[in-house]
């Protein structure tokens, strides 16, 4: 019979394996529905472009805000938004053509070093 410590760490392994399959799961998700909005050739959102471009998820979502702020929308579209509770709110989306993104990509370094690199590198790709 095995000891009760090692099937606990068994089990914490498994979750732990688990837990990083989900991550890239929806990691590739996220990207393969980002590179489809983006083929379509329809105006989308910074945060869309962004890993269509190939940015990770969680890096677009926090650069979109300060990568947009001073560029004029070539489009907009409302979509509702969850608050607390069951409570949701309709809010305007800046949507950019790729001609635009392209443009402020170019231009556009964040001030950390190692994420400037990066928007540098997808610059040079674009």
């Amino acid at each position: 019979m095995t000891h009760p410590s090692i099937r606990r760490e068994h089990r914490a392994n498994r979750r732990a394996l688990r837990a990083t399959l989900r991550r890239r799961t929806a990691a590739t998700r996220a990207t393969q529905r980002a590179v489809r909005a983006v083929a379509t050739g329809r105006p989308q959102p910074v945060r869309t472009r962004l890993v269509a471009a190939g940015l990770d998820d969680a890096t677009a979502k926090r650069f979109a805000p300060a990568f947009s702020r001073g560029l004029v929308a070539d489009d907009s579209r409302e979509t509702r938004i969850k608050l607390r509770g069951r409570v949701r709110k309709t809010v305007a989306v800046k949507l950019y053509a790729a001609r635009t993104f392209a443009a402020r990509l170019a231009t556009y370094r964040p001030k950390d070093v190692v994420f400037a690199a990066r928007f540098e590198a997808l610059a040079v790709a674009a």
